[in-house]
């Protein structure tokens, strides 16, 4: 009998479930309106755990498609586990980005509330992510190397938790380092369950993984198949596995994760795909080790937002 990646949760430190496969929402300058169509379609296949954020500009589309799925009775709110998170340019007023999205998707609550990045940066009228200066800089309120904003950033989230718990079911960070996870983690009272990064056999990071285990933080695996052009899917040991457990390789991609212990966040506009990535394929530990050698023998970071280049990571070029 095959196992289901939909199937599998992870237990976070506050004691609290993550479903180990979840649905990414973002999807770049495609027509925001379909994404209702991939979370119902998600949920119908058997995904539980939808990934969104304000910054995504979806979470209108990803509410109704959970509340279509409720209403025609395949899922109950209960049985889902929904995040979203607060984009830099709100770090000082992290409610108003969580209002809005919380509206956006028409729930009482979210189950994971995330720092999308560790920075703070300027709110400023701007048509893109974060405004940038002519030097190619974005205008940031902290530096981001060596500032300590992004602790406040954290601690308005955590506060935010703390004085609504029934609608912050959970927090957690996203694109955290060590560097800015030794800083942060001192000086909290609400340790983060989550760190969300980017994370395949492309791009080795056993260090930071270890560093987030001794801490109960689970690693949330975002582009799993590399971004756009799905580079990892081409690599020869991915495509050679799928061959050997009869399954896709996008499935492959997800199994380095989920039976690692890690969460694994595939994003797609293809229905099809989206109801077919859903067996466990069961790799051996040799395998896993093959595809982890992948990245240190020839290691490729994808999401390279200049903002991301001073937080302490490898390979970010």
């Amino acid at each position: 009998m095959v196992q289901l990646a939909t199937e599998v949760t992870l237990r976070m430190s506050n004691g609290k479930e993550i479903p180990a496969l979840g649905l990414g929402t973002y999807i770049g300058s495609s027509d925001p309106t379909q994404v209702k169509d991939l979370v119902k379609t998600a949920i119908k296949a058997g995904y539980r755990h939808i990934d969104g954020a304000w910054l995504y500009g979806t979470e209108k589309y990803v509410g109704e498609g959970i509340r279509e799925s409720i209403e025609e009775g395949i899922v109950t709110r209960d049985q889902l586990f929904v995040t979203t998170k607060i984009w830099p340019t709100y770090w000082d007023k992290p409610e108003k980005s969580f209002d809005k999205s919380l509206s956006d998707l028409g729930l009482e609550y979210v189950d994971l509330l995330l720092q999308h990045w560790p920075i703070c940066a300027k709110d400023v009228d701007s048509s893109t992510p974060l405004p940038i200066k002519e030097d190619g800089k974005p205008y940031y309120d902290d530096p981001t190397s060596d500032g300590t904003g992004f602790i406040e950033f954290y601690r308005g989230i955590e506060k935010l938790h703390l004085d609504n718990p029934q609608k912050i079911r959970s927090i957690g960070v996203s694109n955290y380092s060590i560097m800015k996870l030794e800083k942060l983690i001192p000086k909290v009272q609400v340790l983060p369950v989550v760190n969300q990064i980017e994370y395949h056999p492309q791009l080795p990071q056993k260090d930071l993984v270890e560093y987030c285990g001794k801490y109960g933080i689970i690693i949330t695996a975002y582009s799993p198949v590399g971004s756009n052009g799905a580079p990892v899917l081409k690599l020869p040991l991915i495509q050679q596995l799928a061959d050997k457990y009869e399954v896709t390789t996008n499935e492959v991609a997800n199994a380095y994760h989920i039976l690692q212990g890690r969460a694994s966040l595939p994003r797609s506009t293809n229905l099809e795909r989206i109801k077919t990535t859903i067996r466990l394929p069961s790799l051996t530990k040799s395998e896993l080790e093959d595809l982890y050698q992948i990245g240190v023998e020839n290691p490729k970071r994808h999401i390279t937002n200049i903002w991301g280049d001073e937080l302490g990571f490898d390979w970010w070029y």
